[in-house]
């Protein structure tokens, strides 16, 4: 099968990118020919055979400043044909038989979903966050979790100024929404692919396509990952370094934890720098930030550590940064936010507490560290955990039962498909 990966980005930026790269090499280790599309960056993976079809990057956080970058930016958001014209030449290179796409938002546009369309190519689109059923992606509004437009439609975001308070930032989200609602932009897509169970049912409460709507758990692959050795050590947290993620809840929680337990934090992203110097000023020596680490090197730091924290303040759909902690042996202390309490199992493999709350999350914690042999055997319940339900051949069969249902449901498509049967909501 020759299957063409679109995603705006294409290196290890974050857990949507993390997932593409490692399905995209379980699929050429089963045999299966893959290529790439996405928007030039200078970080992305190379070699790529078709990068000189990409567009060029656009940096959309922060916003570009002068009338003009704005305008250019905002126009592509709402439709790139740079973006259809690349897509267009490589599917007539590549001839894919599927186009598996994944955050195609903003920097590309659906724009390249017409592209699809137009070749006659089955589309099938996983979803990392809730960008069909929210213009700002994230169920946030300015920093704290909201479903207004779940059911209120996306002009809910203008109204609210979720976006940094902002109501021309907002006030463009909830446009470039209506618009591609109206027009039915995403209905090239055949089957829509939500890593969770909670953000299937955000979803389907928002009217995105339920019909096309599946539930397929993400994977890890066991092989080469060694489980944690022996009790005891720290605290990890790995992920990008942004507001939603909740790592200065973490910081505050350190002054919690006993002396000598040292917290290793593995990432990049917008609030690092604000998170440093959090760190110095409220627990001055007893954080250590690592930067972007390869998989190799943040499984072992993984490995080091008693337990991984998640303190996210946002509804995470399905975070590898779970996944992988238990593949390396270790429990996980998470929120109780959307796709979080699907993977976590108090007692079991970790602990779950209320979000933005350090106290809560420094005593469950505390609670893990006090018992190195109890953390030990948590984290074996989470490597069974992955191992049983989040099996490599598992994923790929699944996905591959995807890109046969879009094959066979392209050509019985209905014109003029009413939105409220299948589409959008508006």
């Amino acid at each position: 099968m020759r299957v063409l990966h679109v995603n705006k980005f294409l290196y290890r930026r974050g857990g949507a990118e993390g997932y593409l790269l490692d399905l995209a090499d379980l699929q050429r280790a089963a045999g299966d020919t893959v290529a790439y599309f996405g928007m030039s960056h200078p970080e992305n993976e190379t070699p790529l055979a078709y990068a000189a079809r990409f567009p060029a990057e656009v940096e959309l956080e922060p916003a570009p400043s002068g009338l003009r970058p704005r305008a250019v930016a905002a126009g592509r958001m709402l439709w790139s044909p740079t973006s259809r014209r690349g897509l267009a030449r490589v599917i007539d290179d590549f001839q894919p038989d599927v186009l598996h796409l994944h955050n195609i938002y903003h920097q590309l546009s659906p724009s390249v979903l017409a592209a699809a369309r137009s070749a006659g190519v089955p589309c099938v689109l996983t979803m990392h966050d809730y960008k069909l059923a929210c213009p700002s992606y994230q169920l946030l509004d300015r920093g704290r979790p909201c479903q207004a437009c779940v059911t209120g439609g996306p002009m809910q975001a203008a109204r609210r100024r979720c976006k940094d308070g902002s109501l021309s930032r907002s006030g463009l989200l909830a446009v470039e929404s209506w618009l591609h609602r109206q027009f039915d932009a995403y209905d090239p897509v055949q089957r829509f692919v939500s890593p969770s169970g909670f953000l299937a049912d955000v979803m389907r409460r928002a009217g995105v396509y339920p019909d096309r709507l599946r539930v397929v758990n993400h994977f890890v692959d066991l092989t080469g990952v060694a489980a944690k050795e022996s009790p005891g050590g720290g605290v990890v947290f790995a992920g990008r370094l942004a507001p939603e993620k909740g790592v200065d809840v973490l910081v505050e929680a350190v002054a919690a934890l006993p002396d000598g337990v040292t917290v290793d934090i593995a990432g990049d992203g917008p609030a690092r720098a604000e998170l440093e110097a959090l760190a110095a000023r409220r627990v001055p020596g007893r954080i250590r930030f690592h930067g972007r680490l390869d998989k190799p090197r943040l499984h072992e730091l993984i490995r080091s550590a008693a337990v991984v924290a998640v303190p996210s303040r946002w509804h995470e759909n399905q975070p590898m940064a779970v996944l992988e902690a238990f593949a390396c042996g270790v429990p996980v202390v998470t929120t109780d936010l959307g796709g979080l309490p699907e993977l976590v199992e108090s007692e079991v493999d970790g602990h779950i507490v209320a979000a933005d709350e350090p106290t809560a999350l420094g005593d469950a914690l505390n609670d893990v560290l006090a018992d190195p042999q109890r953390a030990y055997r948590m984290g074996r319940a989470g490597r069974a955990k992955v191992a049983a339900q989040f099996a490599p051949e598992l994923h790929l069969d699944r996905i591959r039962g995807l890109y046969a249902e879009a094959a066979e449901a392209l050509p019985s498509r209905r014109a003029g498909r009413a939105p409220a049967g299948g589409g959008a909501a508006r």
